[in-house]
Formats: structure tokens, C-alpha cells, sequence
């Protein structure tokens, strides 16, 4: 008797700790995340009282960001008109007609080449935003070809030429190329630079996200996981590497890690969206050839940056920022200061400020002295930094879910699995 009543106290002491295991789990994330809302700063709401509209190309949500992609214009801070349907928009031009040009990536296609129908296509589009009728936008035409896989494989930026050609980067080959009526015209392989896989449709191999024309037959063209941007005239090839030379072909991380969506300010200058590095920084072309900081900013709002993806100089010398992961637009004057903010619905990609947009030359930060202008700090802190990106892309979490909370949530996992360990430990003893 005296044995039963021992191994009796010990399996209500085994499911008491088990339990209390599990509360405190539960309690210590509900918590942290009740406080971090709570003392979360107020963001995207900053409004100066200027006339403002922005055009926004909306990656979208979902594990992956390839859900519920949509191209908008905001009129102030109010939406003038929104298409969606897609799984996933990237950068957006409004032409000279109204119509707006648009990267996008969509599944459901029947016309599939080598791969198994349906598919994923990926390409651009131009859309007729009726923003003069009570019409909804719709697309006016699409070039588009089939991918492998709707993960890295996006056309995330096309040009419209003088020519009447069209000017497209490609990740799912690594290229650069120009089509006219359907049919490629011409084409830069970054196989001709860089060494390439056996097919880079198999792998996120370079990840060419962005090319910009520069001057006659000059294209900006940058090379994400290279962490490079490079100069390719029509003709010739590479003629300019940013964060390295002619002989390598991977940049410095610390320069340049992963970025999107440069924008030449002119010779010598270029404004960069950093984006593993999360902050927007302006580089500037030394005496030696050399490209080194001239101003950098990591924070808006007292929020640090997360995952940008576009920066545009504007001309009125303000820079508009596309916080993707913060879910956030962002314009600062050259000391760091927001004057209009903006929060998002969805994961952004890339926004404009019309009419003029992304212009090609704008106004430099570079005030020649011999240290950067360097606005907030960065605050990567190892495993739980990266660990973050992995909760931001795959649930969204709000812009104050920070390495703090991912901490936190681990505690509070290993809390519970290791209470309801104990439970089950001492259900079975009593079999």
C-alpha cells in the first residue's frame, strides 16, 4: 500500500511540473508579445501635409510571399485603385500614356514547355488602371514565358526602351535581354562572367533582380547573390563591376549583401536598397576606381529596417523607401527624418513616386569629407537575426516582432514540449 501511495504522489508531482511547464510556455510568449504591441512605436502613419502619389507593386503574403500580389496607387494615403489576382507583383513603371508596366509571377498556366502543365509563367505585364472610370484595371498585354518552380525563378523589373523594345531581367536563366513583339532581340548571359551550374534553373544561382538603363545602350544590372552590381553596354559586356573588379566575381558582403533595386545618380554615385544589410546606402566611386560609403541609414521612425528592397532619390531630395519585411513605405529627408510613412497591407517589393518616378541622376548625398554620413545602427544578431527572416516571410509578423521575440518563442517552446513530456512520461508509468 505504502508503495502504490508513493508512485501515486510522484505521478501527480510529475503531471503538476509537466503542467506548470506548459502555463509557463504559454504565459511567457503571451507576454512578450502583449508588450511588444504594446510598446511598439507608431509607424506608418507620418504625414507632412504635401500632395503625394505613389505608385506600389505588392510581392503579396503567404509562406513565400507569393500570394495575393497587387499593383496600387495611393492618393495621399488614401487607395486610388488596386488589381490583384496575381500571386505576386515586383517593380512598377507608369508610362507616359497612364498605362503601368509591372513584373509579375502567376501560376495556372496551361502553356508550360518542358514542365508539367498547369504551371507558373513569369514575366511583365501592362495594365490599363481606368483611372478615369469606374472600371476596374485591366491587363492590356503580357509577355511572359514558363518557369520551374515560383520560388527565385521572377522577372522582377522590365524596361520600356526608346526602341520600342522592351529591356527585362531574367533569374530563371541569369540574363539580361530585350524583346519586341514577342521575339528576343537581344540578350546578356552572366554565364559570360560568372561560372555557371549545369542549368541554373535548378538553383537560385544569381538572382539578376534589377537592370536599369543608364545611357545609350547602358544598363545597370544587379547581380544579388554576387552582392555586385555591374555596368553591360550593348556590344560589349561588362564594363564597370561595383564591389569588385573585373577579376571577381563575388562582392564584399559588408558593401553590398544581397541588394535590389540600385538607382544610378549619376557618374560616380549610386543609391543602393541593401537589403541583407538592411539599410539604404548611397555609394560613392573613389579617386582609385573604388567604391566605398558616402551615406547610410539602418532605421525610420525609430524601427530599424528590415529586408528593404527599393530606395529612389526623389527630386525634391527627399529618399523613398520600401521597408518589404517592416510592411512599410517610407520618405526621409537626407538627416534621417521621416516626413510621410506609409503602412502596407501585404509584403511591398517596390514603390514610385509619380510623376517622375525612379529617375535615372537625382540629387547626391556625397558631401566629400572623409567619413559617412551614417544614420542609425544596424542590429543583426546571430542565428536569431536569420531566424527572423524565417518568421517574416513565412507568417508576416508585425514590424515589432523582433530577435527578442524569436528568443522567446523557442523558450517557450522548449517550455512546453518539455511539460508535455513529463505528462506523457508519467501516463505512462501508471500503464
Amino acid at each position: 500500500m505504502r508503495a502504490l501511495i508513493t508512485r501515486g504522489s510522484g505521478s501527480r508531482s510529475g503531471r503538476r511540473a509537466g503542467a506548470a511547464l506548459v502555463a509557463f510556455g504559454v504565459l511567457l510568449l503571451v507576454t512578450s508579445l502583449v508588450l511588444g504591441a504594446a510598446l511598439a512605436p507608431d509607424v506608418g502613419s507620418a504625414e507632412d501635409g504635401g500632395a503625394r502619389q505613389t505608385l506600389v507593386g505588392s510581392q503579396g503574403g503567404g509562406p513565400g510571399l507569393h500570394d495575393h500580389g497587387s499593383v496600387y496607387l495611393l492618393d495621399g494615403r488614401e487607395t486610388a485603385w488596386r488589381t490583384g489576382d496575381t500571386d505576386s507583383y515586383f517593380d512598377v513603371t507608369m508610362l507616359d500614356n497612364g498605362s503601368v508596366m509591372a513584373g509579375f509571377m502567376d501560376d495556372g498556366y496551361e502553356d508550360c514547355g518542358p514542365y508539367e502543365s498547369p504551371c507558373t509563367h513569369t514575366g511583365f505585364r501592362l495594365i490599363d488602371p481606368n483611372a478615369d472610370s469606374a472600371a476596374a484595371p485591366e491587363i492590356e498585354h503580357e509577355y511572359s514565358f514558363p518557369v520551374r518552380t515560383r520560388a527565385n525563378s521572377e522577372v522582377h523589373d522590365v524596361e520600356r526602351l526608346d526602341s520600342g523594345e522592351f529591356l527585362v531581367s531574367d533569374m530563371e536563366h541569369e540574363r539580361i535581354f530585350t524583346v519586341k513583339d514577342g521575339a528576343i532581340t537581344w540578350q546578356w548571359n552572366a554565364s559570360s562572367r560568372y561560372e555557371a551550374p549545369d542549368d541554373p534553373t535548378r538553383t537560385d544561382w544569381l538572382h539578376i533582380n534589377d537592370v536599369d538603363v543608364i545611357g545609350e545602350d547602358r544598363y545597370l544590372v544587379s547581380v544579388r547573390n554576387a552582392h555586385q552590381l555591374v555596368i553591360v553596354e550593348r556590344g560589349e559586356g561588362v564594363v564597370e563591376v561595383i564591389n569588385g573588379d573585373e577579376a571577381t566575381t563575388e562582392g564584399d558582403p559588408t558593401l553590398l549583401r544581397q541588394q535590389h533595386n540600385p538607382q544610378w545618380l549619376g557618374e560616380g554615385s549610386v543609391l543602393v536598397a541593401d537589403s541583407h544589410n538592411d539599410r539604404i546606402v548611397e555609394l560613392e566611386r573613389t579617386d582609385g576606381g573604388d567604391w566605398e560609403v558616402a551615406w547610410e541609414i539602418y532605421a525610420a521612425e525609430g524601427v530599424n529596417f528590415n529586408w528593404p528592397r527599393d530606395a529612389d532619390r526623389l527630386p525634391n531630395g527627399n529618399t523613398l523607401i520600401t521597408d518589404s519585411l517592416n510592411q512599410r513605405l517610407v520618405e526621409v529627408d537626407r538627416n534621417g527624418t521621416t516626413v510621410w510613412s506609409y503602412g502596407t497591407p501585404q509584403v511591398p517589393y517596390e514603390a514610385e513616386r509619380l510623376p517622375a518616378g525612379e529617375t535615372v541622376g537625382g540629387v547626391s548625398y556625397a558631401d566629400g569629407g572623409d567619413e559617412p554620413t551614417t544614420i542609425g545602427t544596424g542590429s543583426d544578431v546571430p542565428v536569431l537575426s536569420f531566424l527572423l527572416v524565417i518568421f517574416q516571410t513565412g507568417l508576416q509578423t508585425p514590424f515589432w516582432f523582433t530577435e527578442v521575440h524569436v528568443a522567446v518563442t523557442i523558450v517557450s517552446l522548449l517550455s512546453v514540449l518539455a511539460g508535455v513530456g513529463l505528462v506523457v512520461r508519467d501516463r505512462r508509468r501508471r500503464r
